[in-house]
């Protein structure tokens, strides 16, 4: 069947991988990319950076690959924007990333219309979501507004660049993040696009994300005619990979940020306070399938931090051992608001702040209140999300890179009280977009195949649960709100 090549334009960098029928391979290749704060709370990326780590690493996969590549599969950080010309495929300037939050005043001005945009797409008024950042665009880069100009997300970028501007498409997981796009009639919505002041004709066509979306270009060891036929979102990716195909199935990637997802079914659900509605998943010719979210926008960026920050640490393995030196964090709360607050508080005024320390405070003591913040975060949304569908969660299925400290999901099992588990294969997201690829182009023949690939690495049975949630509820509520 020849092999699928998962493409994982993430926040930091971009990673290839060869993916065969019979499950994933050590063919790999990553590329990081610079990131840009050109002022406080501002984050930007170079788009041909990002295109030039895409090729770099696409070569290099299939040049290792001995057999035809049956299909590309491409997942992306969701909410970055890009603007660039249709003829030339430039870029107008940097992309706005979704952690962005120069928007913020213009989502408080557009607070009266809150209604609507929860009930068209399931989504808040935050400056997380692309809407009120290609507003921005248009606004101070003196874009023309004409039929040369292509809106898009990452995934529109990478797919117009690979088919050499022959595609122009998103699938709607991406669309579901923008703000501009209609989750019960899966389109774009003319009232939102005037609300947002964002041309609906510039915006890319949708598409199921299990489907042809275009055809490849020659590009140095990248033949032309190869399909892209899978395209989602990077966090809908993983709960795909996840292999979350039944109702009520969760998972929590640990990530930069953290996001908890959980399959609802067929059917929209009515928008639930503090909570986020999205599209899943659509396959092709078969129904779309919706999900709850929750959006944590700092868990290992908190890891990060202490590292790169604060100098805690010199490595992010260390931080699960300096941890357990301690029998608990001292009284230290750390809030990681770095960039506001998500889910279920959604304050992009909020700042990070830490609570408790005396004399006696040490930097484990430190090191332990962070991963704490991520567990008692993840512990927020479930509970929210739970209040919200009525459904209690049997377990939460687990990846990303923070999940590899045990120390850290026993904390999680303790707090949430379900069994957590992490599979062998943490890179779901990337495994996602080429199952959604391979079905496309019947590398798999069915979701049950891939029910059947997920295999499981170790499950964390909930103990004695830690004290601490209930100073970490007030520490969050004293940092909101800081910046006004």
């Amino acid at each position: 069947m020849g092999a699928v090549i998962s493409i994982d334009a993430g926040t930091t960098g971009i990673r290839s991988r060869a993916v065969f029928a019979t499950g994933p391979s050590e063919i790999g290749s990553y590329r990081e990319f610079t990131q840009f704060f050109p002022q406080p709370g501002w984050v930007e990326h170079d788009p041909d950076e990002i295109w030039n780590a895409t090729v770099a690493t696409l070569n290099d996969v299939i040049d290792r690959v001995r057999e035809p590549v049956a299909a590309i599969g491409i997942t992306n950080q969701r909410e970055t924007v890009v603007a660039w010309s249709r003829k030339t495929g430039k870029p107008f300037g940097s992309a706005i990333v979704w952690q962005d939050r120069r928007t913020a005043d213009r989502c408080a001005q557009l607070a009266s219309h809150l209604d609507l945009v929860r009930k068209k797409t399931g989504l808040v008024l935050d400056p997380y979501f692309s809407a009120t950042k290609f507003e921005w665009l248009l606004k101070n880069r003196g874009i023309n507004v004409d039929e040369d100009l292509c809106l898009g997300t990452i995934d529109s970028w990478l797919i117009f660049k690979l088919t050499d501007g022959a595609s122009f498409v998103t699938d709607q997981t991406n669309a579901s993040r923008t703000s501009l796009f209609d989750i019960n009639t899966l389109d774009w919505s003319d009232e939102l696009c005037a609300m947002f002041n964002v041309p609906k004709r510039n915006l890319p066509a949708v598409r199921p994300s299990s489907s042809r979306m275009g055809l490849t270009t020659s590009i140095g060891k990248i033949k032309s005619g190869i399909p892209i036929s899978g395209v989602a979102g990077d966090q809908q990716a993983a709960l795909f990979g996840q292999a979350c195909f039944a109702t009520g199935a969760t998972k929590n990637t640990y990530g930069t940020g953290s996001f908890v997802l959980m399959n609802v079914g067929n059917k929209c659900p009515e928008p639930k306070s503090g909570i986020l509605t999205t599209v899943a998943w659509q396959l092709e010719s078969q129904p779309a399938v919706y999900a709850l979210e929750g959006a944590i926008f700092v868990t290992g960026a908190a890891i990060q931090w202490l590292r790169d920050g604060l100098n805690i640490i010199d490595h992010a393995s260390e931080i699960g051992p300096l941890a357990q030196t301690v029998d608990n964090s001292g009284g230290v709360v750390v809030v990681p608001a770095f960039t506001g607050l998500g889910s279920p508080w959604w304050d992009p005024y909020a700042r990070g702040a830490i609570f408790g320390i005396t004399r006696g405070t040490t930097r484990a003591h430190i090191a332990r209140a962070t991963l704490e913040s991520i567990v008692f975060q993840t512990r927020d949304v479930v509970e929210s999300m739970s209040a919200a569908s009525g459904v209690k969660i049997k377990d939460m299925r687990v990846d990303g890179g923070a999940a590899v400290v045990d120390f850290m999901m026993q904390m999680q099992a303790d707090n949430l009280g379900v069994n957590v588990l992490r599979p062998r294969q943490l890179e779901t997201t990337a495994m996602g977009a080429a199952y959604l690829a391979g079905l496309a182009e019947k590398v798999w023949a069915s979701t049950a195949e891939i029910t059947d690939a997920w295999q499981l690495d170790k499950k964390f049975v909930p103990q004695t649960a830690q004290p601490g949630y209930e100073s970490w509820q007030v520490a969050v509520k004293r940092s909101m709100n800081w910046i006004n």
